[in-house]
């Protein structure tokens, strides 16, 4: 990989910033959003709020980097095709968010040729704020996290999430939803994809897998498990990409026996 143009340090600060700021108004709304809307199915909700923290992300970032691309979840893509891109999801768990369930943030990664460099994960109700650069190591508020050392399947716990298609395609998600909790100490629905990732990268969980996912749901995430010793893989155990729809993300111990779950017909 080329050299970036500046520190990577710089980039999480603004990252950072950006996060918090958009956190800030997230906790302000949460629970009382002016408005509700539906994007690909009746379970795929859409705020004002996800709007305006985009925007306000949006702003920060292209302040510092104007020269960068950024792909949002609800911006759309601007400026494709530039060396670095910013990849942005300004409220993952929206469905909490909507219902005042307090599981929810902001994702922020930066990606530069195709990897991701900068990883920024913020809880603005816990002021949890995960951050990772690539080969620097992930961190929590400050202090090195590392994936949980739990060897054994039946000795985990894990996470996972149902796509917006659920609805209509319930299967294969509810055979390895049962499978994995008949095999573990139980399979968590968070409603937040970026905070599975960022438990797993911390300890607090062994393992998740998901698919149907796009760019902004992993891309910090993948790189916070990475600095923390984990492992991430499709469901076919190689390497994942961003627009590859599947993750499974573990300590890394544990990944071989959730793989063979996953492949399981």
């Amino acid at each position: 990989m080329r050299r970036m143009p500046t520190s990577l340090t710089r980039y999480v600060h603004v990252a950072s910033r950006a996060a918090r700021e958009a956190g800030a108004l997230l906790a302000r709304c949460a629970g009382k959003p002016k408005t509700v809307e539906t994007k690909r199915s009746v379970i795929d909700l859409v705020t004002e709020t996800d709007r305006s923290a985009e925007r306000l992300i949006y702003a920060i970032l292209h302040q510092a980097a104007p020269e960068f691309g950024f792909l949002g979840e609800e911006h759309g893509q601007e400026r494709g095709g530039l060396p670095c891109r910013w990849i942005v999801d300004p409220i993952d768990g929206t469905s909490n968010f909507v219902h005042g369930l307090p599981i929810f943030g902001v994702s922020i990664a930066l990606e530069h040729r195709g990897t991701v460099v900068v990883g920024v994960i913020y809880d603005p109700m816990r002021r949890e704020l995960f951050t990772a650069t690539r080969g620097g190591g992930a961190f929590l508020n400050r202090t090195r996290i590392r994936a949980s050392r739990t060897r054994r399947l039946a000795q985990s716990l894990i996470a996972t999430g149902f796509a917006f298609n659920f609805r209509k395609h319930p299967q294969p998600s509810l055979r390895w939803f049962q499978e994995f909790q008949r095999r573990s100490h139980g399979v968590r629905r968070i409603g937040s994809t970026v905070f599975c990732l960022a438990a797993v990268a911390a300890g607090r969980l062994e393992g998740f897998y998901e698919r149907d996912l796009w760019p902004w749901d992993i891309a910090a995430g993948m790189l916070l498990v990475r600095e923390a010793g984990g492992r991430v893989t499709n469901f076919a155990g190689g390497p994942p990409a961003l627009e590859g729809g599947q993750l499974v993300a573990t300590n890394g111990l544990i990944h071989n026996q959730m793989l063979r779950v996953l492949k399981k017909p």
